[in-house]
This record gives structure tokens, sequence and C-alpha cells, in this order.
């Protein structure tokens, strides 16, 4: 089974790593979700509900992603993006929302990840995943 598809969107900048830390009324830190990142999930959440696959993967899969930013300052298209939010903080929450729309069991049977981000004329976000 292979599932690819784009998204013509502006990447969030927000990452996972953005949580908030409050202080519940024993004492004890918890962590939540800054208003940016609930927007950031909510916007994810209505792209991707578009290409659930009609069967939900089971065994182990490559996920390739590719982050497409817009293009800024002296950069070009096609221009590797070298600056802030890092891949692996982009690809949490993106993994989380693959899961809670049932692409996969589990993430965990990502044993393959392929992620790029750059610099591009068209923004978006291009997904694919394989079976192995």
């Amino acid at each position: 089974m292979n599932t690819q598809f784009f998204i013509p969107m502006i990447p969030p900048t927000v990452t996972a790593q953005e949580h908030r830390v409050g202080i519940s009324k024993s004492g004890k830190p918890y962590f939540y979700d800054s208003a940016e990142i609930k927007a950031a999930k909510v916007k994810f959440r209505d792209y991707l509900a578009a290409y659930v696959p009609k069967q939900q993967y089971t065994g182990p899969v490559r996920l390739m992603v590719k982050w497409l930013f817009p293009i800024t300052g002296n950069h070009h298209d096609g221009e590797y993006k070298t600056s802030k939010p890092d891949t692996d903080n982009l690809q949490k929450i993106l993994k989380d929302l693959l899961t809670a729309l049932h692409f996969w069991k589990d993430d965990v049977l990502v044993v393959s990840e392929i992620v790029e981000k750059f610099y591009a004329d068209q923004p978006g976000l291009f997904i694919c995943i394989q079976d192995l």
C-alpha cells in the first residue's frame, strides 16, 4: 500500500516542544498546549482528514515528509531551510495527528523516516507513506 499527497499550505512554525508548564493545586507540574499549538493541530487535522487511507497501515512503514516553506529574504526555490524549526520537532505533531486519524495503528510502525525542509515557490507539505 502507498499513500501520498500534497497539502498546499504555509507550514506552521510552532512545534511540540513549545508546551506550556502549569502547576497543579497539589504543586505538581503539568504540561499543556499553547493556543498556537492547539491552532496548528486543528489546522493540520483538518487538512489531513481528507487523505486518511481506507485501510489503516498495520505493519512497518516508511514515512517521507517534505516541509516546503515560503521563500524569504535571499533564499531560492529548492534551497534547504537550515533554520528553525527542527525537523524532529515538526514531525512530532504531524505523526501524533496521523496516529489520531488512524493512518496507522501506532507511530511505532514508522521504521524508516525521510524528512526534508526547504524553501519553495509553492509552500506546503508533501507526505508519502509506504508499506515495507
